[in-house]
């Protein structure tokens, strides 16, 4: 496969903090396989900070959606809670706390980020995606 190859992988993680380390493991090999390793620290820490938002602020199952197509890399995470997700926090005024700066740093990291309601296995939930474009 080629770089520019469209490809998309989907995990379906269970409502479990440890899915935030089996999903940064997944997504590194699966971009470390397709030739993307550089974008891999960055997305990590995007997968890292949807999957935690979908595990840590909801009771039902979660999952982890990877896609490259056209030189652009989206993650995202569906989560079972339709409610929209908090808006992000700017960093200036989050101080010290020890939440609530997930989406501030997608938003800081990503090129593009947003959400949709989405309905995935007979569940009503929601789909927070960002993007990494090759040319940034």
């Amino acid at each position: 496969m080629s770089e520019s190859d469209s490809w998309e992988y989907s995990l379906s993680i269970p409502n479990d903090p440890r899915a935030v380390t089996v999903s940064r493991r997944t997504l590194r090999l699966v971009l470390t396989v397709h030739g993307l390793i550089r974008f891999v620290d960055v997305a990590e820490l995007l997968a890292a900070e949807l999957v935690s938002n979908a595990v840590l602020h909801t009771k039902g199952p979660a999952a982890l959606r990877v896609r490259w197509a056209a030189g652009t890399l989206r993650i995202g995470a569906w989560d079972a809670d339709p409610a929209p997700p908090q808006p992000p926090t700017p960093f200036e005024r989050s101080g010290d706390a020890e939440g609530g700066r997930g989406l501030a740093l997608v938003r800081a990291c990503a090129d593009v980020w947003g959400w949709q309601p989405l309905a995935r296995d007979g569940s009503r939930g929601k789909y927070v995606w960002c993007e990494l474009t090759s040319a940034a």
